[in-house]
């Protein structure tokens, strides 16, 4: 008998030997007769059994839920779905790191020179015919009687003399760098939101990350290198947001936090990886572009076939079925099954749906206008963005900063890179058991004591340094050196909140762009703080002191910001603000929060 029947008006299916299930209704010419292209016998004859339509079974009604409510109850808050998915997402923050982190050896001003010949250096501050102190020793040479220890091929600026009446060239290619990356982190967050979604802006930023950081190896001179440092920031800019937002979509709300910090563990792996690849290519700078430009361009590879788009962002784009597919696969390699009749809640407004794709530019910017029209939405944003200017100073200052310690390059990189460490993972367990404020402000305040404490021991050692200096012993304060370890830990847990933070104060169809505008904001007090290093150099204090106050504001303005801990994602500005506000209304300890949300 076959499965599928038309019957009195309806279209049913046998489910067992005894249970129909009623799919849909027709209108036929004549009740209780079949079209009359069915000619199957078993079929008419089950026009002729007095067959009782109220004991089929009647249309499941649909089960409407948000995406939130479906991880928690079908698909799971963090299966090993999401594991993998999170896994190979925050992967590419290996390569953020590296590209962002690279001038440190590159842009290095070498640590000795030698004279030619023995007698062709006399008269030099670095003494006769031995090894030299630093750059600025050599200012009274003539060309071509002295050279730097390691070859001229080991830095840019021992390739191009940036050094003396040129020594300011050497700040402008990583000051371009970090502004590259603040109008990259506005494109990238925009186009995210708009049109490519999270996936293909991931996969754009790594294809244009391995192109720029290619050429980069290439420059002829310090120009063209300073504009190929600015398309790599451009590039590398769209790994970090992107695969934040893709991956924190995809989880439970409990575990966002932990997630998000995952990915930082990631960035410390780059981090970390760069004094090991930077060492074995010391004598040439072109070398380490060209391995580290190889690795976005194989991970690739890795994220078309494997990662899947966010849910979140199909839903609010109109492409409900899409956004089922991908959580029937994570339900399904977690071994579970979503329900036949479930249905996602889309907050977002049904007009233009089958236009989606032509609107999606001008959707996304009415979001976006709409957060700056939105007052408690653009408090919020100002607010997580000044702390995050003062946090990207001080993260990428200190890091930056390295080589005013007297301490072996590679050691002291390494050591902050392993300061990393601690931080992600002191971090991912406080992310669960503290409000998100208050580690962040906590973080800051650390971070602002320890470069103060800095200060203190920079002015008490500071004759000592310049002994070892004059003696080129390269040896500087321990006590220095561990408190600096202490503030990078901090500053880095803040730097690492302050993105989670950002993706839970905004729904989703604005959340790339918060992000976006967060990254914008890290990276201009990053672009600045080159220039303070230069500084640096001279009054070692002066740099640490600034570090230690702006890490300090940062954290108390972080107070003035609502918490967020275990509350929803939600998917846009008006369900936001509705929903926040009904929860205040029955909540008296969400009193602030229901201030700041009226608009």
């Amino acid at each position: 008998m076959p499965n599928l029947l038309l019957y009195n008006g309806h279209g049913i299916r046998r489910e067992d030997a005894e249970s129909w299930q009623v799919l849909f209704e027709y209108s036929p010419p004549a009740l209780a007769t079949f079209p009359p292209t069915m000619e199957d016998e078993e079929a008419q004859r089950l026009v002729c059994m007095n067959i009782d339509l109220a004991q089929i079974e009647s249309p499941p009604a649909k089960l409407e839920l948000t995406v939130d409510e479906v991880l928690e109850e079908y698909v799971g808050s963090f299966g090993f779905s999401q594991l993998l998915h999170v896994f190979l997402v925050s992967f590419a923050w290996i390569f953020d790191s590296q590209n962002a982190l690279i001038t440190i050896f590159t842009d290095a001003q070498p640590s000795a020179w030698r004279c030619k010949s023995p007698g062709s250096c006399i008269g030099a501050a670095g003494g006769g015919g031995g090894d030299g102190g630093g750059a600025a020793s050599v200012c009274g040479l003539e060309r071509g009687t002295w050279e730097w220890v390691g070859g001229n091929t080991s830095s840019v600026i021992a390739e191009w003399g940036l050094i003396c009446d040129r020594k300011f060239l050497a700040a402008v290619p990583a000051s371009l760098f970090f502004l590259g990356s603040l109008l990259g982190s506005a494109v990238f967050g925009h186009l995210a939101d708009a049109r490519l979604g999270r996936k293909r802006s991931v996969l754009i930023a790594c294809v244009l990350t391995t192109l720029t950081g290619f050429l980069t190896s290439l420059s002829p001179d310090v120009w063209t290198y300073a504009f190929l440092r600015f398309a790599n920031g451009f590039a590398r800019s769209g790994i970090g947001i992107c695969c934040l937002v893709l991956s924190t979509e995809a989880v439970g709300r409990k575990w966002r936090g932990q997630v998000g910090q995952y990915g930082f563990f990631f960035f410390t792996a780059g981090f970390f990886s760069l004094p090991l690849i930077a060492y074995q290519t010391r004598n040439c700078w072109r070398d380490l572009y060209r391995i580290i430009s190889i690795f976005p361009l194989l991970y690739c590879f890795l994220l078309v076939p494997f990662v899947s788009e966010s849910p979140r962002w199909l839903l609010v784009k109109g492409r409900e079925g899409e956004a089922l597919d991908v959580l029937r696969k994570f339900a399904r390699l977690n071994g579970k099954k979503l329900p036949s009749n479930l249905v996602l809640s889309n907050p977002s407004p049904p007009k233009m749906v089958g236009k989606a794709e032509a609107g999606a530019g001008s959707m996304a910017a009415e979001a976006e206008e709409s957060l700056w029209k939105t007052r408690w939405a653009a408090q919020r944003m100002i607010l997580i963005m000044l702390a995050g200017f003062g946090i990207g100073f001080v993260y990428y200052g200190i890091q930056l900063n390295v080589e005013n310690l007297d301490f072996n390059l590679y050691f002291t990189v390494a050591l902050n890179a392993m300061m990393e460490i601690p931080a992600v993972l002191l971090g991912s367990v406080l992310l669960g058991i503290m409000n998100r404020r208050l580690l962040f402000s906590q973080s800051a305040f650390l971070a602002g004591i320890s470069c103060i404490l800095c200060v203190i021991f920079a002015r008490e050692n500071r004759g000592g340094r310049d002994a070892d200096k004059s003696g080129g012993s390269g040896r500087g304060s321990w006590a220095q050196l561990i408190i600096e370890g202490v503030g990078f830990m901090a500053a880095s847990m803040a730097f690492d909140v302050s993105y989670i933070y950002c993706v839970e104060l905004f729904p989703t169809n604005v959340r790339n762009f918060a992000v976006s505008l967060l990254r914008q904001a890290v990276m201009l007090g990053a672009s600045l703080a080159p220039l303070l290093v230069a500084v640096g150099r001279l009054r070692p204090s002066l740099s640490f002191l600034v570090f230690g106050s702006l890490s300090i504001f940062s954290g108390v303005l972080s107070l003035w910001l609502p918490e967020t801990r275990n509350a929803p994602l939600y998917e846009t500005l008006k369900q936001q603000e509705e929903e926040e506000s009904l929860s205040c209304a029955s909540d008296d300890s969400g009193f602030e929060l229901a201030k700041e949300g009226r608009s």
